[in-house]
C-alpha cells in the first residue's frame, strides 16, 4: 500500500511539473527581447544646486502581444563618478510590433557631481563621457531587458 502511495504520489507530480513547464512556455512563446535605444541623453537647466538630466529611451516591441513595462532601474555614470540613479514605474505600454519613447528626469547626486567638478577642475575639458546602466523589468515571467550604453555629451553646445 505505501510503495502504491509514493507511486501515485510520484506521478502527480510528473504531471502537475509538466504542467507548470508547458504552461510557463506558453505564455510566451518566441518572445523576443525588446530594443533599447538611447536617444537623448543632455544637461537640463536647473535651479538648484545639484544638475539635472533629461535621458531619453526608444523602446521596439519585436512581439505579437503589448509590453506592458512594469519598472525600470538605471544609473549613470560621468567620468567615472556614479551621479545618477533612480527608478520609474509610470511607463507606457508598447503595442504589439510597436514602438515608443520613454522620458526620464534626474537629478544628480549632490556629493557624487562635486567629487566630480573636483577632479574635472584639475583637467578641463570640452566634452563628458558617460555610461548608462538600465533594466527594464516586461514581466514576472519574462527577463529584464538590459541596456548599456556609453557616449559623450559636448559641453561646448551649452555656452552657445
Amino acid at each position: 500500500m505505501l510503495n502504491r502511495f509514493k507511486a501515485l504520489q510520484r506521478f502527480w507530480l510528473v504531471v502537475l511539473l509538466g504542467l507548470g513547464l508547458s504552461g510557463c512556455a506558453t505564455l510566451q512563446p518566441g518572445f523576443e527581447k525588446p530594443v533599447v535605444n538611447l536617444t537623448s541623453f543632455e544637461l537640463l537647466p536647473s535651479n538648484g544646486v545639484a544638475p539635472k538630466f533629461g535621458i531619453g529611451l526608444h523602446v521596439i516591441n519585436p512581439n505579437r502581444t503589448p509590453l506592458s513595462l512594469k519598472g525600470l532601474v538605471y544609473n549613470v555614470e560621468i567620468e567615472g563618478h556614479k551621479i545618477l540613479t533612480g527608478v520609474a514605474n509610470d511607463l507606457p505600454v508598447i503595442a504589439a510590433y510597436g514602438e515608443g519613447d520613454i522620458q526620464l528626469q534626474a537629478s544628480a547626486n549632490l556629493f557624487n557631481t562635486l567629487r566630480m567638478l573636483s577632479s574635472l577642475v584639475n583637467r578641463p575639458s570640452n566634452s563628458l563621457t558617460y555610461d548608462l546602466n538600465a533594466k527594464l523589468d516586461v514581466g514576472s515571467l519574462l527577463p529584464r531587458v538590459e541596456v548599456n550604453e556609453s557616449g559623450k555629451i559636448d559641453l561646448s553646445r551649452l555656452n552657445k
